[in-house]
């Protein structure tokens, strides 16, 4: 049996006995860097802690009792949801059983293996091995996409391809994928639509649905979604994107359907549940809805990542439904059960004031709406969604100043940022067009400050610093005109001072078609085209673009 002393693994396992037969089986083939979790917390500690090579996860991880802890496939989600394992990282999944919702579930999380019991070191060794030997040939390219480097990822893809052309099809779906990454939607559709010539492949169409959604041809995505599922109806995550794709349609009821279908076939996934929860909340299926948020409370309620979010999506379908009894000790269990945050207490506030307001408690409501709009100042990953709701509420109980900070505040997140536009909308959208043009004006007060601040700190050399600060600005404003001249004569002058970036380069060209769509007689575009030429010419790059 061949070595692979130098793997690490962790074994994910509350069963002291199955835990000691696969350290036996790893020591056979000279393993013996081996770790143990008992439970799904334990594990995450440790690989947020330490990186492994191997993970062998049992997907039963309560000991058979459906309230003692997530499972295998909770937790993988979790793992891929949060980063704690990256791309090189082997995952095999191990199960007594071959039920069909499981095995579906822990498949449609791509591990890299999924092995039923009972199995002998022998055919545990030969997955471990093929997974190792598949890894070796892309763990330059892991490496690339680990430190940011997509493009260097795709040329590297396309090298390795030539010497190992039975992973073709795996070097494409890669390439597809950093062209993504990269905001690349019209490249990575060539890839899917090559890898697709002549035969049907579930995560290719699903890569061009995915392409065609964001490219907002929402009709060419059902309809590659529709022939996907026709080949093979357990694509599962076909079903998630067509359910994106009838919403954003406007077609809810439709949606939600298709999400039904999907949980029937596999019902653990917690971001499908709450998926299923959103749409029938907007459909007004709030039985439906409070069916799917309990459920997604009581699967995470295990994670490590806990989202306090969920409850308030499970009080507001109680309050809807009018049982006040129920919402108030969901209540009770997030205060109870919930670590300490700001986010958690943003959560806390936002479920009182709601059932405050069913209640008849309308100034007591307000009060706990101003306190939640203190802690989203200090909260960190809030979802959009809750926040324009908090927004909503303010303006409800004209609470305005709450509700203009709310909104100032999304503009101003790094993770989620909202457009000028969207902040805009959220007024329009309430019929406050006074507070939208005090927003308005804010925000641009706000990007002359980004401007002026990049242009100082372009003076003084720093011209990465500068451009940075004006793609900070650009997220917020994308068709500010004074944003997006400053930003690309910010980068023409980095280009210029410290050599070429092709990267760079591109993203000025992607900026200047953006002026010319939006001020396309300025005689300062023309200045700006003349400049642009000039630096490419200046390092023997084709103006012909």
């Amino acid at each position: 049996m061949q070595s692979y002393s130098d793997l690490s693994v962790l074994i994910i396992d509350p069963n002291p006995a199955m835990r000691g037969n696969l350290h036996n089986m790893l020591n056979q083939a000279s393993i013996t860097r081996i770790e143990y979790a008992v439970s799904s917390g334990t594990a995450i500690r440790q690989l947020g802690n330490k990186r492994f090579d191997v993970i062998l996860c049992e997907y039963d991880l309560g000991n058979g009792s459906e309230d003692s802890g997530q499972d295998g496939q909770q937790l993988l989600e979790d793992l891929r949801n949060h980063k704690l394992i990256d791309r090189s990282t082997i995952f095999i999944m191990l199960t007594s059983e071959a039920v069909q919702s499981k095995v579906m579930g822990a498949a449609e999380l791509t591990p890299t293996d999924y092995v039923l019991k009972p199995f002998t070191v022998d055919g545990l060794m030969q997955r471990i091995a093929r997974a190792v030997d598949r890894r070796a040939v892309f763990m330059h390219i892991y490496q690339l996409i680990a430190q940011g480097q997509q493009r260097e990822a795709i040329a590297a893809c396309q090298e390795a391809e030539a010497s190992n052309p039975r992973f073709a099809t795996d070097f494409a779906r890669l390439r597809a994928e950093m062209h993504v990454e990269l905001g690349e939607l019209a490249d990575a559709v060539l890839v899917y639509q090559t890898a697709l010539a002549g035969r049907q492949l579930g995560w290719a169409q699903l890569g061009l649905a995915r392409c065609q959604f964001g490219l907002e041809r929402y009709d060419d995505a059902m309809q590659t979604l529709e022939r996907a599922l026709e080949g093979n109806p357990n694509l599962m995550g076909a079903y998630d994107l067509l359910a994106r794709t009838y919403v954003a349609m406007g077609q809810a009821p439709q949606a939600k359907k298709i999400l039904e279908d999907a949980v029937a076939m596999s019902p653990n996934l917690v971001h499908r549940l709450r998926h299923l929860g959103e749409v029938s909340y907007e459909t007004g299926d709030i039985t439906a809805a409070e069916k799917a948020f309990r459920q997604v409370v009581a699967k995470a309620r295990y994670s490590e990542f806990r989202d306090p979010e969920d409850h308030v999506n499970l009080v507001r379908a109680l309050v809807r439904k009018g049982d006040v009894n129920q919402a108030s000790n969901v209540i009770r269990d997030m205060e109870r059960t919930l670590r300490a945050s700001a986010n958690t207490e943003v959560c806390k506030h936002i479920s009182s004031a709601l059932l405050l307001d069913v209640t008849g408690h309308a100034t007591e409501a307000a009060s706990e709406l101003s306190n939640a709009v203190t802690a989203v100042g200090m909260a960190r990953g809030l979802s959009n969604q809750l926040r324009i709701g908090l927004v909503n509420s303010c303006l409800k109980h004209r609470l305005d100043k709450d509700a203009a900070d709310v909104v100032m505040h999304m503009m101003n997140d790094n993770d989620k940022p909202i457009t000028m536009e969207e902040a805009v909308g959220v007024f329009e959208k309430a019929g406050r067009h006074d507070l939208a043009r005090g927003v308005g004006d804010k925000i641009d007060n706000v990007m002359q400050e980004l401007v002026t601040e990049a242009e100082a700190m372009a003076r003084q050399g720093d011209h990465r610093a500068a451009v940075a600060t004006l793609h900070q600005a650009l997220r917020r404003t994308p068709g500010n005109l004074k944003v997006l001249y400053a930003a690309v004569g910010a980068i023409l002058r980095q280009l210029d001072e410290l050599g070429w970036e092709a990267p760079l380069g591109e993203q000025a060209g992607t900026l200047i078609n953006r002026i010319r769509r939006l001020d396309p007689d300025s005689p300062a575009l023309e200045a700006l085209l003349i400049q642009y030429a000039g630096t490419q010419r200046k390092y023997g790059i084709s103006t012909t673009a």
